[in-house]
């Protein structure tokens, strides 16, 4: 009985930030979140090194322009990078209206979405993140759980359980595949579909095996919880 009690109390803990607006479902995993993003950039950063002889001007200036923004989104500075990022640049809402039609215009749309997640203001954050067009092999599987994180916090559970196992299905990058399905087992395991969260669990486990990952070591007390220890 006590057993049973700590692993309740640990659902409870872990799946809070969907119940208090002042900790968002994404909140623990902003580091994550922040790296992937970085990373993202990053690829950005060399597809533009590679095409800087061919890209058309207007892409270029979105490129100069942004590149400020980029700095206070890192620093989380997420007012500073949307609107005012200093130095006379262009936060990304400005890149946004000046070159939406832009490779770096369009990316410009997923940092935008970004922030206003950050800042809590989710009808904004789905605006810019469904506009955003991601192509690639990261930026799909990033859009799909963000989306997840946005109708997560705007309490749409379904839409967001439909996001969460999009995600984890998406592209060839096991680190986010599985994250997002261990987001996918949590919240099925708040909405109280035992079966769904250990079925996500489980595939966890089996799929995404990784022995320096902290969620793969302790997956099976997530197993346990959701019934899959009895």
């Amino acid at each position: 009985m006590a057993k049973r009690k700590v692993a309740q109390t640990e659902v409870i803990e872990e799946i809070q930030e969907v119940q208090a607006p002042s900790q968002p479902f994404w909140e623990k995993y902003q580091n994550f979140l922040v790296y992937a993003v970085a990373a993202v950039a990053v690829l950005a950063a060399a597809w533009w090194g590679y095409k800087s002889l061919v890209i058309a001007p207007q892409q270029e200036e979105a490129v100069a322009s942004m590149w400020q923004a980029q700095q206070q989104f890192e620093r989380d500075s997420f007012d500073l990078a949307l609107n005012n990022p200093g130095g006379g640049a262009d936060g990304f809402l400005t890149v946004i209206d000046k070159y939406g039609s832009s490779k770096a215009g369009n990316l410009a749309k997923y940092y935008a979405g970004v922030c206003y997640l950050y800042k809590g203001d989710f009808d904004n954050a789905q605006k810019y993140l469904e506009e955003f067009d991601a192509d690639g092999d990261l930026l799909p599987t990033l859009k799909k759980g963000l989306l997840g994180d946005v109708y997560a916090e705007k309490k749409d559970f379904a839409k967001a359980l439909d996001y969460y196992e999009s995600a984890s299905n998406t592209g060839s990058s096991a680190l986010l595949k599985s994250y997002y399905c261990k987001k996918l087992g949590m919240l099925n395991e708040y909405q109280g579909n035992k079966e769904a969260a250990l079925k996500a669990y489980q595939r966890l486990k089996k799929d995404f095996a990784n022995q320096s990952s902290n969620d793969w070591q302790s997956i099976d007390k997530y197993i346990y919880r959701a019934g899959g220890g009895k």
